[in-house]
């Protein structure tokens, strides 16, 4: 009787404690009006795994994170200027949002103004549309990874290359 008693009290305080592991499921929508450039794969065929956007105007203003949530965003700023063509490998202006089990949401590539500082908001401006960083034109990639590895579950069944989007356009979902 007393292990039953137990049995049950375990079972209770299971069901009154939340999860450890947190589950959260956040919308993204377009950081500005513009066109689908890349998804999974570039148009050579090489592995991308990210989402690239470009209203085909560099400096264009106000490249918001997209994440409908107040999160907490690092902003860092590799390069200043106004870049529409790149900078070289890893000069990339981002913006990177943690979550507590492992995964990174990132934006790269926003030139910096005024709005490119650390802060948690929801869908905030960092920048404009650039091309800082390893770039052939001004855009910017919002990629989804965990441990060194691109997800693209994120996007998939959401938007496709060439797909116009405004900024009310569910460009995915992060889980």
């Amino acid at each position: 009787m007393r292990h039953m008693k137990k049995k049950a009290f375990a079972a209770i305080l299971a069901l009154a404690l939340p999860s450890v592991a947190a589950a959260y499921s956040y919308t993204v929508k377009s950081p500005f009006p513009g066109t689908v450039t890349a998804t999974t794969n570039y148009s050579s065929g090489t592995f991308h795994g990210a989402v690239d956007i470009s209203s085909g105007r560099c400096n264009y203003w106000g490249v918001e994170t997209g994440v409908m949530a107040s999160l907490s965003w690092n902003v860092t700023v590799r390069t200043s200027g106004v870049y529409c063509n790149g900078t070289g490998s890893g000069t990339q202006n981002e913006a990177k949002h943690a979550f507590s089990n492992g995964k990174t949401f990132r934006l790269w590539h926003f030139i910096k103004t005024a709005d490119s500082y650390d802060r948690t908001c929801n869908r905030c401006q960092v920048g404009n549309e650039g091309g800082t960083g390893n770039a052939t034109g001004a855009h910017v990639h919002m990629q989804y990874d965990q441990s060194g590895s691109n997800l693209t579950g994120w996007y998939s069944g959401y938007t496709t290359k060439g797909e116009a989007v405004d900024r009310a356009e569910t460009i995915g979902v992060l889980q």
